[in-house]
């Protein structure tokens, strides 16, 4: 969904090298960068790896195919839940607030990197958050953000590799809502419709696979890609915007 609004695509050294020279430079992967381990060794890089990200994603508008998504829960009156591994915040800014689960957490909220019992927090709650970022190295030239309750470095409330540490009281909430929302519409005609979930960090696609054979769904799986299927899902192996365009036009 992201790659449709203009965001760079992490899948491949290459593909995120091309996002962050800076990072290419120094040899270090996606997997290696987006490790909390950076915020006690390298607060700068990290807050600047992070904060480029945040900056992006806050000035990037979700593509039209949000929107049309919205129209359909909208003009038919359809029930819905968002099961999403984007940290953008994109599906927020286009209408699902409450019924959303954001199983890696969201770069829209924080939490302190001690632990010292502040709740996590939103961005949003900070009068200025947007941040400087040096296009040669990648550190940010910013103040760092802090917690608001022991002034210790703050950290984004996203679940990262080799994350020991992550606050998931947000997420334990957000399983909870969705777990009532199955139980109560899983019946009811589910249809699934899975978008660019991939194979390296198959949450989203072990999520739905299981959910389709649990329910014995309709489901639709949109994949340029990886788009492999098991007999019974339908596979649109084309991009997220053009698929939901197609479908809008069909309809």
């Amino acid at each position: 969904m992201g790659v449709d609004s203009g965001l760079p695509d992490f899948r491949g050294k290459e593909g995120f090298w091309r996002a962050y020279p800076p990072l290419q430079k120094l040899g270090i992967r996606f997997e290696e960068m987006a490790n909390p381990r950076w915020f006690t060794e390298n607060p700068e890089l990290a807050w600047g790896f992070y904060g480029h990200r945040y900056n992006l994603y806050q000035s990037t508008n979700p593509h039209e195919g949000y929107r049309i998504l919205n129209k359909w829960v909208e003009q038919f009156k359809i029930p819905s839940f968002v099961f999403t591994s984007n940290v953008d915040g994109h599906f927020g800014k286009s209408g699902w607030e409450q019924e959303i689960l954001e199983c890696h957490g969201s770069l829209m909220r924080l939490q302190c990197l001690e632990n010292c019992g502040q709740p996590v927090w939103n961005f949003s709650d900070i009068k200025d958050h947007t941040f400087e970022i040096c296009s040669d190295s990648l550190t940010c030239l910013s103040p760092l953000p802090k917690c608001p309750r022991c002034e210790c470095l703050a950290r984004p409330n996203i679940l990262m590799f080799s994350d020991f540490y992550w606050a998931s009281s947000i997420f334990s909430m957000q399983e909870k809502k969705l777990g009532q929302w199955l139980q109560r519409h899983g019946t009811e005609n589910l249809l699934i419709m899975e978008f660019g979930a991939g194979l390296d960090v198959p949450t989203v696609r072990i999520f739905c696979e299981s959910t389709w054979k649990k329910f014995n769904c309709d489901m639709i799986r949109v994949n340029p890609r990886d788009f492999q299927s098991s007999s019974g899902i339908i596979s649109l192996p084309i991009g997220a915007l053009k698929a939901i365009s197609k479908i809008e036009e069909a309809m």
